[in-house]
């Protein structure tokens, strides 16, 4: 027997247990399919069967996310059965070590994704069989949900089951921790290290599946009205005593998500009547019809939002990803009249500044030893907003886990749509939370016969133009990230866009305020800014560049735009000229 003949028979042999073994008939009868047509010399099915067993999904901070299909290196119910198992494991022996003779307490939410109810419900019944006392969200509602009722429902830990604005094929499995399972800190926040690795050691101790036992009754399906508590805690956040307007035309989209009916009773809640949904992607749709990748971010996935809001003549374009943790902003550029989307670091000095004016103007005196976070990658404007205002300032590693960890937080985002507005309420991106204060901080300045880029402007001729662009490049082979880090770490450029490179930063090493991370940052005598790292999620190189021009006054806004673009168009082909693009 050749050792392709081997491979195959182990292969086939594992893929039969699999399929003995599966609770789920559909991917049990996907996999049986598989092994006949394999077995028949398909090759198709032979490279799809060895993928699905190529592996097996590795728990980490960001928990389990991979496409929906039968074996280990998918997800699947038994993949999931395993995790919660490790997952309630894990949680008893925390609480039991911090708390002894408390019961721990769970409870788990779940997206409009294919599976995703059923993953919830079995693993609330897993964690129920183990003696936790478990809550289920009452339907399909939004992941800031899920970590409200993490803190609100003093949870030792959460599960929220959503693979947020991922392609319509792929699940996942998010972790949040609370109470006694983890520090203050980390109350409500998804999970840092070394959580993961202690969840992840507990599912790799799992035994046999059928060893794992689920409640068939015992856990509470919450009462809808926790999520009317979220909509009137986060609907009250608005401050219409010092922030009157209220003349504001929103079109909105859930972008086939669950977060519309929510995001639009918290808007009316909070005193925004004139609402529009776009139809098309307004009511929850696993297969994301209308968008080729449902991201906000991505070309072409606000057309249909755009389209809306030039038909009822709206103000402002709020869109949601999937869950609803993320928010994007478009609005029409009164330079060009066109609609155009807000960079995430436009709104995030936007509602920062926002944040500082809401402060001051609800004299919060006792807040002033808060501070502001965003991650590293975003922009420095968050930080000159912060210093004029007398508010602390700190840079963290990518990820919402980092940003709602810092202490006294007042109010974090980071470049990629996510913004924490109200750390006390949400320890997490909130796009809903963040669509009120975008909404509040736009109708002031139409109150005021401004635009939102007004604003924008207003801020840079105080701290200068900050512009910033991305250059993200996929790769098949994830040997080639490392490849291009060796190569920017053993020839480091000497320049980029014509200004020589005064410090880099190996972010490896790590640092007094930054645990260490694989990336480089590089910044340049006018203080252009470049950090080139590999991303976290998926096979890509990314790199996030930003230039800085001051501004004297209003006059000099166009030319100084101009500038920065031409800047980061010479920052840009260095930067790939340095990876040998």
């Amino acid at each position: 027997m050749t050792s392709s003949d081997a491979e195959l028979t182990r292969l086939l042999g594992e893929a039969r247990t699999w399929a003995a073994q599966d609770p789920d008939p559909t991917t049990a009868a996907t996999l049986s399919e598989l092994v006949r047509l394999t077995s028949g010399g398909v090759a198709a099915a032979r490279q799809e069967l060895a993928d699905s067993f190529s592996g097996t999904l590795q728990f980490g901070t960001a928990g389990l996310r991979a496409a929906l299909g039968p074996g280990p290196n998918r997800m699947n119910r038994v993949v999931v059965r395993r995790a919660a198992a490790g997952f309630t494991a894990f949680l008893t022996d925390a609480v039991a070590a911090a708390a002894p003779g408390t019961r721990p307490r769970a409870v788990v939410g779940y997206d409009a994704r294919y599976n995703s109810g059923i993953f919830a419900e079995e693993t609330a019944a897993i964690l129920t069989a183990a003696g936790v006392e478990t809550f289920l969200m009452p339907a399909a509602l939004p992941t800031p949900l899920l970590a409200y009722a993490v803190r609100a429902l003093e949870c030792d830990g959460g599960v929220m089951v959503t693979a947020s604005h991922n392609p319509p094929q792929d699940n996942g499995y998010k972790v949040y921790l609370g109470r006694h399972a983890v520090e203050e800190s980390g109350r409500g926040a998804q999970i840092v290290t070394p959580y993961d690795a202690l969840i992840a050691a507990k599912i790799d101790t799992v035994g046999e599946l059928s060893g794992i036992t689920l409640a068939t009754e015992g856990w509470t399906v919450l009462d809808p009205s926790i999520a009317g508590d979220y909509e009137a805690a986060v609907a009250a956040l608005a401050m219409p005593e010092h922030f009157p307007a209220r003349d504001l035309k929103i079109v909105l989209t859930p972008m086939h998500g669950v977060g519309g009916d929510t995001a639009v009773a918290v808007l009316h809640a909070a005193g925004f009547a004139d609402v529009t949904l776009v139809s098309e992607q307004a009511a929850p749709d696993p297969d994301f019809p209308t968008v080729n990748f449902p991201n906000p971010e991505e070309p072409g996935a606000l057309d249909l939002a755009l389209e809306t809001a030039g038909r009822v003549d709206a103000d402002i374009v709020i869109a949601n990803d999937p869950d609803a943790d993320r928010a994007a902003v478009a609005a029409q550029d009164p330079d060009t009249g066109a609609w155009r989307m807000l960079r995430g670091d436009e709104v995030g000095a936007l509602l920062g500044a926002h944040v500082v004016a809401r402060l001051a103007a609800g004299g919060s005196a006792e807040t002033t030893a808060g501070g502001f976070a965003n991650s590293i990658v975003s922009s420095r404007l968050l930080a000159r907003i912060a210093a004029a205002a007398g508010y602390a300032h700190e840079e963290t590693l990518t990820g919402f886990k980092w940003i709602a960890r810092v202490p006294g937080l007042l109010y974090g985002y980071e470049e990629a749509l996510g913004y924490c507005v109200a750390p006390s309420l949400v320890r997490d991106k909130d796009g809903i939370s963040a669509a009120v204060l975008i909404a509040e901080l736009a109708a002031a300045a139409k109150a005021d016969g401004k635009t939102i880029f007004d604003t924008l402007d207003a801020l840079y001729l105080v701290h200068g133009l900050h512009a910033s662009d991305q250059l993200s490049i996929r790769v098949a082979d994830l040997g080639l990230l490392d490849a291009m880090m060796n190569r920017l770490r053993v020839s480091p450029p000497e320049s980029f866009g014509g200004s020589a490179v005064e410090t880099v930063t190996d972010l490896a090493e790590g640092s007094a305020q930054l645990p260490p991370t694989d990336g480089l940052l590089y910044l340049t005598k006018d203080l252009s800014r470049i950090i080139i790292r590999p991303s976290g999620t998926e096979p890509k190189l990314k790199c996030y560049l930003e230039v800085i021009r001051s501004v004297g006054s209003a006059a000099e806004l166009p030319a100084a735009r101009q500038e920065a673009r031409a800047a980061l168009d010479g920052v840009l082909a260095d930067v790939r000229e340095a990876l040998g693009l």
